[in-house]
């Protein structure tokens, strides 16, 4: 409980999104499957962080302060978000959505003023280059997963309340691509300076790719809603956006491959069960989600090909990441026991 990753939705943001694929691929048992651990997931760690909060407030103080974790927070936001948009696909229901929307939107504000400013405070200049890392980009898969969830629920909506999910759609959209750009540029400067050592460059920096994925199927989902007045301002350049985002993630895929070989086989950096891992297969699923709903979307059958076929690279993923995580708690229950019993 004391050590409960801060980025531990993750875990509901990849779940979530691969179940949301193979809804869209019409493998529906499959899907509901895992959208039912998605759900799970989501109440148990929203149980164990609230606990965690009041038996350690402290070292939740020091996580929400520290540059190289404190981001990792929006995975809450992202979390909610994508379990949101898999329950609106599930049924068309938006009550339990709408909700998850409230939820997300309040702890995006709160959370995008507290931690940028807790970081700044605590950390000066270089001492922060030293800390941004890979999950800095989950400040902007939050704000992407807030307008996936609002472009989604916006056609279901009333006249009133639609209008006000497009504006939250494109805001939060708008403001998600310029986090995207900022922090990209910040983690170039820091490589350019600093250098990133071969243990630090692990499965957070797949973020970055999945950034630019969520911002494709955000994009995908705005060009789809309503010809309300700031939809139809921003329709075309967001499908324009959608698509070069796509070929920036599809460039980065290779690339990030690359780097883990590199880390592993010639730099020795063990390979192990860690929370972070959710945080590469996040990415995954949501660049097979974005390919599918832009090839839909836009009318481009090679891209949503490469997302179907994408989706069951995502989903062996996502199963060898789950098997290691039960073997992992399992043979950490069998050590504290003997630990115990030799005690």
């Amino acid at each position: 409980m004391r050590n409960l990753p801060p980025g531990a939705f993750a875990f509901v943001m990849a779940t979530g999104i691969i179940s949301l694929g193979l809804h869209f691929e019409g493998i529906d048992v499959l899907s509901v499957i895992l959208l039912v651990i998605t759900a799970a997931a989501y109440l148990i760690l929203v149980v164990l962080t609230v606990w965690r909060g009041i038996r350690y407030p402290r070292r939740v103080v020091d996580d929400f302060s520290t540059a190289h974790n404190g981001f990792s927070f929006f995975t809450f936001v992202a979390g909610t978000n994508v379990l949101g948009a898999r329950i609106a696909a599930q049924d068309g229901s938006v009550t339990v959505p709408l909700v998850l929307l409230a939820v997300s939107f309040a702890a995006w504000l709160v959370l995008g003023y507290v931690i940028p400013g807790l970081v700044i405070g605590r950390h000066q200049g270089a001492d922060i280059l030293a800390g941004l890392n890979g999950t800095w980009f989950i400040w902007s898969v939050a704000s992407q997963s807030l307008a996936v969830l609002s472009a989604s629920l916006e056609p279901k909506m009333p006249h009133g309340l639609s209008d006000a999910l497009s504006i939250v759609a494109v805001l939060s959209w708008g403001i998600g691509l310029i986090l995207y750009g900022v922090i990209g540029c910040a983690v170039v400067i820091r490589l350019l300076t600093r250098g990133i050592p071969a243990a630090e460059l692990g499965p957070p920096y797949w973020v970055t790719m999945g950034a630019g994925a969520i911002t494709v199927l955000a994009g995908s989902r705005i060009v789809e809603m309503t010809d309300t007045a700031m939809v139809s301002v921003v329709r075309a350049p967001v499908a324009a956006a959608a698509v070069v985002f796509w070929a920036f993630a599809t460039w980065l895929i290779p690339a990030l491959i690359g780097i883990g070989l590199w880390r592993h086989k010639i730099k020795h950096v063990p390979l192990r069960y860690e929370a972070s891992l959710w945080s590469m297969v996040f990415p995954l699923g949501m660049y097979a989600v974005a390919g599918i709903y832009l090839g839909e979307a836009d009318n481009l059958p090679i891209v949503g090909w490469i997302g179907s076929r994408f989706l069951w690279a995502a989903l062996a993923v996502w199963a060898v990441v789950f098997v290691w995580l039960i073997v992992t708690f399992i043979r950490e229950l069998r050590l504290r026991r003997t630990a115990s019993l030799s005690a």
